[in-house]
């Protein structure tokens, strides 16, 4: 099986290191715009070579997209024009405007739509991991759409990985990732920008960091190339949670000035309940 993986970031380079390992894939091929990071992939041996395109297309039996969600609006119906039998799957974080975007494309059948639910703050081919992917989940969109032979493969890829699989419409995809994960991005934003506003002393905030702060604030360093055009594909989602999200920060507020800690305790007992779905 020999794969291109357009993209050789944090998700390509981590998706070339796993299924070459895992005996998916014989022969990687790495497509990308930054020439450093092809350099930085061949040096890490992530990708076996480095081509156009193009060049790339034609050798290969897979073909994966592994690029911002902006440029794949552009890039997908480029590389569905030049594949004849090759496959071709995304894994990117949205999904109806992808979707919209090949939805007549007379090789449409040749398509899967992905979004394999695993990644780190960190972006570049230095970040990628061989495990990124093991016992997390996958999502496949509109799979209707695709060709029993194109679904078969790409089902095959994620049990390779070690992932579950999840099947949704591209809407209800695109709901839920801004509850579960487009919210918490822009909430960890949100938290760095009010601590570095506040605390002027930056060698305090490293001293009082504890586990809880890093965490929470983790998602803050994630790079804005990839995620303005996330938000940009979801708004409307994404407006839909933050509004809900405000409102319970606005009760949070409301309930300790005015020294109510009694609903206090009792909208934090609530929240517990979060334990019940995240064991």
């Amino acid at each position: 099986m020999i794969v291109t993986i357009i993209g050789t970031g944090l998700i390509g380079g981590s998706l070339a290191i796993t299924l070459k390992e895992r005996g998916f894939a014989t022969k990687v091929i790495g497509v990308d715009l930054v020439q450093e990071n092809l350099h930085k992939a061949l040096r890490r041996k992530i990708i076996d070579e480095a081509a156009s395109l193009a060049e790339a297309i034609v050798v290969s039996e897979l073909i994966i997209l592994a690029i911002p969600v902006d440029a794949m609006l552009k890039v997908l119906p480029q590389v569905m024009d030049l594949v004849d039998q090759q496959i071709v799957m995304d894994v990117g974080s949205t999904k109806v405007a992808i979707l919209q975007q090949i939805a007549h494309h007379p090789k449409r059948a040749q398509f899967v739509a992905t979004h394999p639910m695993a990644g780190t703050e960190y972006s570049g081919p230095e970040s990628a991991l061989p495990d990124l992917f093991d016992h997390k989940c996958a999502v496949i969109c509109e799979v209707e759409k695709s060709s029993t032979k194109a679904h078969r493969l790409i089902k095959q890829l994620y049990q390779s990985l070690q992932m579950r699989l999840i099947y949704l419409t591209a809407a209800a995809h695109d709901m839920h990732t801004a509850y579960i994960s487009h919210i918490s991005h822009i909430s960890s934003f949100a938290l760095a920008l009010t601590v570095l506003e506040k605390e002027d002393e930056e060698e305090r905030i490293l001293e009082l960091a504890s586990g809880g702060f890093s965490s929470t604030v983790r998602l803050a360093k994630s790079n804005p190339k990839m995620w303005i055009p996330i938000f940009e594909q979801n708004r409307e989602n994404v407006l839909e949670v933050l509004d809900e999200y405000l409102k319970n920060l606005q009760q949070f507020r409301d309930l300790l000035a005015n020294k109510d800690f009694g609903n206090l305790a009792q909208l934090i007992r609530k929240a517990n309940d979060i334990q019940k779905i995240l064991k």
